[in-house]
């Protein structure tokens, strides 16, 4: 890179640094540090929620497979994005956040204790933590491949760099350095991702050159659906997404319970609704491209590093580095999180009772550990990510597959359709999915990446569901719970029937 390219990767880093340091004055309590005190405006957690779902995988795994397939990678990787998004608008978004407004909860898993028991709470918590030190791990190898191409560092190097960087901010300045970073980094990569689109379309000829490349595309490139990516796997992807995008993902479930009212949470997941219709696809562009303009890439996955390399002038390079970074720092630093929201309010308390209360310096200082724990594991595991089937493997083949028992039980819970779901129903559809997971994946030769990702949300949903329905388990805690975040609005003070209840400590 010119000496241009590393100045401009530079002030990136110091912008961020920057507002580490300016967030950290406005966290003074466990509030403030993982839901941004209730107080963030919904056009920024928006934007939020929209930065924290993908990473530089999109221009690493998702570039590969577009470079391979074309334009099936918009139809099930971000399609399905948009619409849970936007159902979840209306159907989980307002809940999480009357959820926080009327029991001061500050981790989405805080409420689980009431809604079923504590052993259900830590079940989905210690298995969630661990499927997010994986997911994190891959936006860390993802991004460590762009800083090879880019660069010539090592891998090891490369995930260190970015690790430690997002490790300063995002540990000091909790849920409010988290969103005011994603914003920043939104206009960063905006400006970065249209001038590699608008320099692909000169190539290609202009604006006219788009409408014949479609014509010029290898064989299939065009078509929706192709190769792996069938019809049944993209209905699967739909309904996991459903619940990832909506709470799933711990850090997005925390982007609605920090805004101000349950409305603005709904207005919230419209606008990442309809940045996920439009902005994957141009981000996307060139690699759907790349097969005219470069068609003997080695690698694919260097797709959109290679075409950054050879068609942008100096400046605009370390410009579109930045940019890739972002959605990497921005997913990985709200994963952190969230985990570490998960560890400091469910965990925690549920192993040493001292730490139930600890809602001060105590437990802004546990949330700081366990940010650093997080993080520090996640690098870890990526330095090995080839020996997790690499970057897409872990993306698709695990967190795809495994986010459904975790998800299940959590947001379904939220619903009145499913309040006769107890905990009996909730842990044997989470046991029993992961089981139906590591069945599929390790006992059957050749299963097809269809049915990894099918089994276990289809095991855990007909689970959940039948058990209520045949096992039920009335609950008269468990029912205020979903009466109190149903609705209406005009009240959000804590729930009287179940505020003022004791939490019942099971071992």
């Amino acid at each position: 890179m010119h000496w241009l390219d590393w100045a401009t990767l530079g002030a990136y880093f110091v912008v961020m640094l920057l507002i580490g340091v300016w967030s950290h004055r406005r966290v003074s309590d466990v509030s403030d540090y993982f839901t941004g005190g209730g107080r963030m405006p919904w056009w920024l957690t928006g934007i939020s929620h929209h930065m924290s779902g993908y990473s530089a995988a999109v221009f690493v795994a998702y570039a590969a497979v577009a470079y391979n397939y074309g334009i099936t990678v918009y139809v099930w990787a971000f399609l399905p994005l948009a619409l849970g998004t936007g159902v979840g608008a209306f159907l989980f978004a307002p809940r999480w956040n009357r959820l926080q407004k009327r029991f001061k909860v500050a981790s989405p898993l805080e409420y689980l204790k009431r809604r079923y028991n504590v052993p259900t709470q830590q079940a989905l918590a210690w298995s969630g933590a661990a499927l997010k030190v994986f997911d994190v791990a891959a936006k860390w190898a993802s991004v460590a491949v762009l800083l090879k191409v880019f660069t010539g560092m090592s891998m090891t190097n490369g995930i260190l760099l970015t690790g430690i960087i997002t490790l300063l901010y995002c540990t000091v300045g909790g849920l409010w350095a988290d969103a005011l970073t994603e914003f920043g980094q939104f206009i960063i990569q905006g400006v970065a991702a249209l001038s590699m689109m608008w320099v692909v379309l000169d190539r290609l000829g202009g604006i006219s050159g788009l409408g014949t490349l479609w014509h010029r595309l290898p064989e299939g490139h065009t078509d929706p659906l192709v190769g792996p990516y069938t019809a049944g796997f993209l209905t699967a992807y739909v309904v996991v997404k459903l619940f990832e995008y909506n709470g799933g993902m711990w850090n997005l479930a925390q982007r609605y319970m920090a805004t101000d009212s349950p409305r603005s949470a709904r207005r919230s997941a419209g606008l990442s609704a309809a940045l996920y219709l439009v902005w994957p696809a141009i981000l996307l562009l060139p690699a759907v491209a790349a097969p005219v303009l470069m068609p003997h890439v080695a690698d694919p996955q260097q797709t959109y590093a290679l075409m950054a390399q050879s068609y942008l002038p100096m400046g605009l390079v370390g410009l579109t580095l930045a940019g890739m970074f972002s959605h990497t720092m921005a997913m990985a630093s709200s994963d952190a999180n969230a985990v570490s929201a998960v560890v400091t309010r469910d965990i925690l308390p549920a192993l040493f009772p001292s730490f139930r209360n600890a809602s001060g310096e105590r437990g802004l200082l546990a949330g700081r550990v366990f940010t650093v724990v997080f993080i520090a594991g996640s690098m870890i595991v990526a330095i090995e990510a080839d020996h997790f089937g690499g970057v897409l493997g872990i993306i698709v083949g695990m967190v795809a597959a495994v986010m459904g028992p975790i998800s299940i039980p959590m947001l379904l819970g939220l619903l009145p359709a499913f309040r006769r779901c107890g905990p009996r129903a909730a842990l044997a559809s989470w046991a029993l999915g992961l089981g139906g997971y590591f069945f599929v994946k390790y006992g059957l030769d050749g299963a097809s990446q269809t049915t990894v990702v099918v089994t276990p949300l289809v095991t855990s949903l007909l689970v959940y569901t039948v058990l209520g329905l045949i096992m039920p388990e009335p609950n008269a805690e468990a029912d205020a719970v979903v009466a109190a975040v149903s609705g209406p609005d005009d009240d959000l003070a804590p729930s009287p029937a179940v505020a003022q209840q004791p939490v019942v400590e099971q071992a």
